[in-house]
């Protein structure tokens, strides 16, 4: 029984050791191992102030994200997968920044592994997207990604799912459209819309009705600020959007973009 004992831990210690992130960036994919990671040249430890998901101040080691998107250029389009399978929309300008808004990726030591999210839960580990000045960049909670697995480089969201799509015929410049992207930055990691996306967290946001159809304007906004002022309950996941993140006017044209989708139900095969 002690053997067995100990196997099992070792096991457990050579796991957490070889934690994997998968790189799916075309020719420049690789597979990176958690000791790969830690003793890169360019890993530092950083301090992150009121930390996205432990609400304190962190400590962590951490590697530019940007030296690890080889040939990933400003304009391509990456997805952040996480273990459970949230699945964060990322335009690959902000996560090259090597001024203000800077993207990390942190790497949880097993020999110093990070406290757990709540109490029952894991911790962020083995990697965790981290920002240093987000607030340089507008940068949303769902730009934070925790136990993440892999990041691929995939076809930006309009192509990839069309029934998200706003009335073809708006200017470039429509406040509707400015919405769109908004959607793509803070909801689309949890939500789908029209069945569209790759979200399996929060409800679809457009059938079969739309939040603009049931919520009053200032409620909706509301509940987008701060979700547990309306509705509370222990597993509670939606983080809220303040000010800060998401501005007035900003959030207008967000829910400007699902009042418009409500005239645009489409159901997408899965």
């Amino acid at each position: 029984m002690k053997t067995l004992i100990f196997l099992g831990g070792l096991l457990l210690s050579t796991s957490a050791f070889t934690a994997q992130l998968n790189l799916e960036l075309g020719a420049n994919s690789r597979t990176w191992q958690t000791d790969e990671l830690l003793t890169h040249p360019q890993t530092q430890t950083l301090t992150i102030t009121n930390d996205v998901s432990y609400k304190r101040d962190m400590s962590y080691r951490a590697v530019p994200l940007a030296a690890l998107l080889t040939g990933i250029k400003p304009d391509d389009h990456l997805q952040a997968v996480a273990l459970d399978g949230f699945a964060a929309e990322l335009a690959a300008a902000p996560l090259l920044n090597a001024k203000g808004a800077r993207a990390w990726l942190a790497i949880e030591d097993p020999a110093k592994p990070w406290p757990a999210l709540s109490a029952g839960k894991p911790s962020a580990g083995p990697f965790y997207l981290v920002w240093t000045d987000p607030q340089a960049g507008n940068i949303s909670p769902e730009q934070w990604p925790f136990q993440v697995a892999s990041i691929k480089r995939l076809a930006p969201v309009a192509e990839r799912f069309p029934a998200l799509l706003p009335d073809p015929a708006l200017k470039a410049d429509d406040p509707i459209k400015q919405g769109f992207a908004l959607f793509q930055k803070n909801c689309l990691a949890c939500h789908r819309l029209n069945g569209a996306g790759d979200a399996q967290f929060g409800p679809d946001l457009n059938v079969p009705f739309n939040p603009t159809e049931y919520f009053a304007a200032d409620f909706l906004k509301r509940y987008i600020r701060d979700p547990q002022s309306l509705r509370q309950w222990p597993q509670a996941k939606m983080p809220g959007f303040s000010a800060q993140v998401l501005p007035d006017g900003d959030l207008d044209r967000l829910v400007g973009y699902l009042k418009h989708m409500a005239g645009r139900k489409q159901i997408t095969p899965e």
